[in-house]
């Protein structure tokens, strides 16, 4: 299965960070704060060029990460709409993660707790999460929860975009919500201290999942479905109650934040504006979905991005705003420090750097430190 991940990684580049018209930042603008701040990317990834599972990673990825000036990366680890093989392969993937902190202690480290996150930003190190985009890895055995916890694992989001065990996903018409199963799940993920993600998931899962948790939950990576109307979108009501439950909304660098074309920068702070007027300033955040280096918009790139919404269309996972002609990543946010300039358009736009600080991640570290302990 080609799956958006697989792609992404596919088409990661260099250095450079071109697109189309072979444009790219020289030099990026700057938010004075930004070396001390609590970055966060509720959902992103690194990984190696070339896409072979396993391999290492590169000694030029190493250093975006570390001149991101992330202080905190939720990754996912494990596969998404397969439940044969996810278990095994989610163990190999959290093991090659370890692996790499280990071999490089001077840039990563393993984030678990609330102490942590505190000294991935004092030492000025990217601190890694271990996240599920999909329960399957768990299949029907709730103590699995307690298998992945022991691993490392501290964010479960519930469902990809199909039905699962839990309930269903946000391309499923039936709209079911949440199953007993899934019940069961979101009260051992709360008795774990691990937290409940409802990105992909459901309105009916979503609205349910929200009311069953007794701790706040999150929505790493999503949109706003009153500003474009999208099943991976989220609307008023369910940002509201994520907010209202002391959980955060990530916006993410996707396209499904405009009706059609190439998404831009000016699109996402569209996104996160409105978000953070239904949510609040306490309850908005940033979950790229997106690769930490930069994108090379090569023909390579174009043919892989071709033949991954050939394939996902062909499996039913695809989204509507999936499209061949529209990349998966921002042009004009195409760099390695994207948070930054990011911070630079919300100040222009007259936010405050208290409250640019706690959307650059300092709102979903509260919450990860709050329900982690």
């Amino acid at each position: 299965m080609i799956d958006r991940r697989t792609f992404l990684i596919g088409g990661a580049g260099a250095l450079a960070s071109a697109w189309a018209g072979g444009r790219a930042w020289a030099a990026a603008p700057r938010w004075a704060p930004y070396a001390d701040a609590m970055v966060v990317d509720g959902c992103g990834f690194i990984a190696g060029e070339d896409g072979a599972p396993g391999a290492a990673l590169s000694a030029q990825l190493v250093d975006e990460a570390r001149r991101s000036g992330l202080r905190v990366l939720q990754t996912t680890v494990g596969p998404v709409a397969q439940y044969e093989g996810a278990y095994e392969e989610t163990v190999r993937s959290i093991g090659f993660w370890e692996n790499e902190i280990l071999a490089h202690p001077e840039v990563f480290m393993a984030v678990r707790n609330r102490a942590d996150l505190d000294t991935a930003r004092r030492e000025k190190k990217l601190g890694v999460v271990y996240q599920f985009q999909d329960s399957a890895p768990i299949g029907e055995k709730l103590e699995r929860v307690d298998d992945f916890h022991r691993l490392g694992v501290r964010t479960v989001q519930l469902t990809y975009n199909l039905r699962n065990l839990v309930g269903d996903g946000c391309l499923e018409p039936g709209n079911a919500g949440l199953s007993r199963f899934g019940h069961s799940l979101v009260e051992r993920l709360n008795e774990r201290r691990i937290l409940v993600d409802l990105a992909h998931s459901g309105r009916r899962t979503a609205a349910e999942a929200i009311a069953a948790s007794k701790a706040p939950v999150l929505i790493s990576h999503t949109g706003c479905a009153s500003l474009v109307e999208r099943p991976r979108n989220k609307t008023d009501a369910e940002l509201r109650a994520v907010a209202d439950g002391g959980g955060v909304v990530g916006i993410y660098l996707m396209p499904f934040l405009r009706e059609s074309g190439q998404t831009t920068a000016a699109d996402v702070i569209r996104h996160l504006e409105h978000a953070l007027k239904v949510c609040g300033e306490d309850h908005v955040g940033i979950g790229t979905d997106n690769l930490v280096s930069p994108v090379r918009l090569s023909e390579k790139y174009k043919q892989q991005h071709r033949e991954a919404i050939r394939e996902r269309r062909r499996l039913g996972i695809s989204a509507a705003g999936e499209s061949e002609e529209v990349y998966l990543f921002v042009p004009d946010l195409n760099t390695v420090d994207r948070f930054q300039t990011l911070a630079v358009l919300l100040s222009a736009r007259g936010h405050s750097d208290a409250r640019i600080g706690k959307i650059l991640g300092g709102n979903f570290a509260r919450v990860m430190g709050e329900v982690w302990g």
